[in-house]
């Protein structure tokens, strides 16, 4: 763009000046409101990046005839809900007798009751946090005369003053609550009425975090050599104001987070190797591209926000071309869900029998018409018809990345809130954290439980690390 004159100056530029200055000018303003109206839903940006947060005030009449009805909050239809029937267990029953009779004013009453309701209620008790004195007792035996002393309880480290769940509950706080250190004392305090210094919290994570680095380090070589399926997705990482990136590799029943220097082939190459036997389901990111994978899947539902963005534009057929292709991808994951929901494999191969023919033909109609934008989506989707339609023969694979983007949320929801960690160690410490934490949940296991597991195999030889591996797979 020619660079802008002073005002003196242009009022002594010829009219053929003027005019190029205010043509780049209008060049400049159109690319930076394509920038500036880019969203989560219209491009690959996270939630997380959008500038410009949409107003609470309700749409014309207009917009919402032309995008559609607005879902309304809550349970969608067909969405089954989760109505809890019960604890499943009672610790304690309390019985409440009448003391006095409202009528007469008696104390006394017969032994038999007339009737009993019972109401089952879970109560925050006074003392969650129990101390405890061990007395390890030293005796003789009778026998041989020998001095034996008995073991410590399972549930506490010798020498340690925080017992093993205490411990796991402190990690569980830190990274998965992500309470810091200040707040953590302070509730800690509250259910226990004791003081524990910071130190003492600091050093209480970076041994839970030292316990689970085994099974961290199985799960790792497992994923590399076992796993058939991979969504792999990246998001930077601040430490001591320097960018790194965390990286999640994630499927069904496991969640591996790494933490690294740079999104690079070379990260990605040194976590999964050189060459990849199974599927890797991704987004468009170069990285990505060319990776010796088996297979790969790109996320349409990338595509789709692409195509949303190419639908504002008035260029051409933009508008045509998004609009229809958005209808195709709607319908990949119209069918996708309803293979999961049925699990007819026939239905699902004929509709994609029927599909490619389809996604073909609106290829040879609209390619000879795009512009420059439209085209560069186009020619992708039909040069990469192996990694961007994978799922149409594999129904197995998703036709998005999104689990891997919904674990990844856990993490920058930690980065935001901390601001990031304060040392490389700290951080490859917070990927292991959050492996353990997000691999927990997608199998439904305690966290804490895992924590206090790997705390106890750690300090004690003889016992074997729980395992993060999911247990189809062992």
């Amino acid at each position: 763009m020619p660079a802008i004159q002073r005002d003196e100056e242009l009022y002594q530029l010829p009219k053929e000046e003027l005019v190029k200055i205010i043509q780049a000018l209008r060049i400049e303003l159109e690319r930076l409101k394509e920038i500036v109206n880019k969203d989560s839903k219209s491009s690959s940006k996270p939630p997380s990046q959008d500038i410009i947060k949409k107003s609470e005030k309700k749409k014309s009449e207009q917009q919402d005839s032309e995008e559609g009805e607005k879902r309304k909050p809550g349970g969608q239809p067909g969405h089954e809900g989760k109505t809890r029937k019960g604890f499943g267990r009672v610790d304690r029953i309390e019985m409440l007798r009448p003391e006095k009779c409202p009528y007469c004013g008696g104390i006394h009453f017969l032994e038999l009751a007339d009737k009993i309701e019972k109401q089952v209620v879970a109560q925050f008790v006074a003392n969650p946090i129990e101390i405890v004195e061990y007395q390890r007792i030293h005796q003789q035996c009778s026998h041989c005369g020998t001095v034996s002393a008995a073991d410590w309880s399972d549930s506490i480290v010798p020498g340690q003053d925080l017992g093993l769940r205490l411990q796991a509950l402190i990690g569980w706080l830190g990274n998965y609550a992500h309470m810091p250190y200040e707040k953590i004392r302070e509730l800690i305090e509250e259910l226990g009425q004791i003081d524990i210094g910071e130190g003492t919290l600091v050093a209480t994570n970076q041994r839970v975090a030292q316990a689970i680095e085994k099974p961290v380090k199985e799960l790792s070589d497992w994923v590399k050599s076992e796993q058939p399926n991979i969504h792999v997705d990246e998001t930077p990482w601040t430490v001591k104001g320097v960018k790194e990136w965390l990286w999640v590799f994630a499927n069904r029943g496991f969640c591996l987070f790494k933490a690294a220097d740079t999104r690079s082939r070379d990260e990605l190459e040194s976590i999964l190797g050189s060459e990849y036997a199974g599927v890797l389901s991704s987004d468009d990111f170069s990285v990505y591209n060319g990776y010796a994978a088996n297979a790969q899947q790109k996320c349409l539902a990338h595509m789709r926000r692409h195509f949303k963005n190419l639908s504002k534009s008035p260029v051409l057929h933009n508008h045509e071309i998004a609009l229809c292709f958005i209808e195709l991808i709607d319908d990949v994951f119209k069918n996708y869900q309803q293979f999961q929901i049925t699990g007819s494999l026939e239905a699902y191969k004929q509709w994609a029998f029927d599909f490619k023919s389809t996604i073909n033909k609106a290829f040879k109609e609209w390619i000879p018409q795009a512009g420059a934008t439209a085209l560069n989506l186009l020619t992708k989707l039909r040069d990469k018809y192996d990694q961007w339609w994978y799922c149409l023969d594999h129904p197995e694979v998703p036709p998005d990345n999104n689990l891997a983007e919904r674990n990844l949320r856990l993490a920058v929801t930690k980065r935001k809130i901390s601001g990031g960690s304060r040392s490389l160690e700290r951080f490859g410490d917070t990927a292991n954290l959050l492996t353990v934490v997000q691999t927990c949940r997608s199998q439904g296991r305690s966290v804490i439980g895992f924590f206090a597991n790997a705390i106890l195999a750690h300090t004690h030889n003889q016992i074997i690390f729980p395992s993060l591996i999911p247990c189809s797979a062992t």
